[in-house]
């Protein structure tokens, strides 16, 4: 089924204390698009880029099965670009450099190939273009999944509760489901946030798994432990791309199969940590991505006996 991806694509200089990049490619969607194009071929990406921004990766892309009508590349100007530094614990970090560039104005326009998905995948942006980008919509999706940061909690708190207010699925880390609610408790802050319009909410913990909440069921998909970690920074992309992905494919958006996108969304999460930026999402194989999930299923599987 046809998947809409909208958010960033963009270039990052990341340095963590295993190793240090010069600018690669990075952005929410990047990893959306990469993740999601090992369960569905059938997505469309909205962003914008400079024409800076290298073609051998918008040829990944699109030999990914991405179309990219809806990206715009803006002539004479520079793309989005992030650099950022982890702190040992890799749940933490300074940003070094935030250059918006082409994204400072951008207005998505969404193509009429693309204007009616059966699956929405907002990435992290300003809440008002992920308004417009609903608004553009001709029938409403079968599922509209949105992710967001603290950031626009902290700038744009209005347009955020009335994005919020339009979406399926809300995907937040743990500070963040807190920062929104209120609330220290995770399962009190998911109540209060399913309170605010989407049917069911995702809490990221990092390296500690996830929840899934809607009003009467929560589950809980673990994180894989991993000998290496090396970049963290598109993780929570990569686990959203997954997510979306594997429900497209599966054509099912029933909470029980959600769980089972969990642990999908988990697998491509783990992988893209091992290497710095898109390096590791780029060439997968389904051998891989078999035996990685075979590893999720062997980490939960147990038996217990009751007397």
């Amino acid at each position: 089924m046809s998947l809409l991806v909208v958010g960033t694509v963009a270039f990052d200089a990341i340095e963590t204390p295993f190793g240090k990049t010069d600018k690669i490619v990075g952005g929410a969607a990047s990893y959306i698009s990469l993740a999601a194009s090992y369960y569905t071929k059938d997505i469309h990406l909205v962003s914008v880029v400079g024409d800076d921004f290298p073609q051998d990766f918008l040829n990944v892309l699109k030999n990914q099965g991405v179309d990219l009508a809806g990206l715009q590349i803006k002539k004479g100007e520079k793309s989005f670009f992030w650099a950022g530094r982890y702190h040992n614990d890799l749940n933490s970090r300074d940003t070094l450099d935030t250059q918006l560039n082409v994204l400072e104005h951008f207005d998505p326009i969404v193509p009429e190939s693309a204007k009616s998905p059966d699956f929405l995948m907002l990435g992290n942006l300003v809440p008002a273009i992920q308004q417009k980008v609903i608004n553009q919509m001709t029938k409403r999706p079968k599922l509209i999944v949105m992710d967001t940061m603290n950031f626009w909690m902290d700038i744009a708190m209005d347009d955020l509760m009335k994005t919020i207010a339009m979406v399926d699925v809300l995907t937040i880390n743990d500070s963040e489901a807190r920062q929104l609610s209120g609330e220290y408790s995770l399962v009190k802050a998911a109540q209060k946030i399913l309170a605010m319009g989407p049917k069911v909410l995702i809490i990221k913990k990092g390296e500690h798994g996830a929840l899934l909440f809607n009003k009467d069921e929560v589950f809980f998909a673990p994180a894989l432990p991993l000998e290496e970690v090396y970049d963290p920074t598109g993780a929570g992309d990569s686990f959203a791309g997954g997510f979306i992905g594997y429900l497209a494919q599966t054509r099912d958006i029933s909470f029980d199969n959600m769980k089972r996108a969990l642990i999908y969304a988990s697998a491509m999460a783990s992988f893209t940590v091992e290497k710095f930026g898109t390096e590791r999402l780029i060439g997968l194989s389904q051998e891989e991505i078999d035996n990685r999930l075979q590893e999720f299923i062997d980490l939960v599987d147990f038996d217990i006996t009751f007397a």
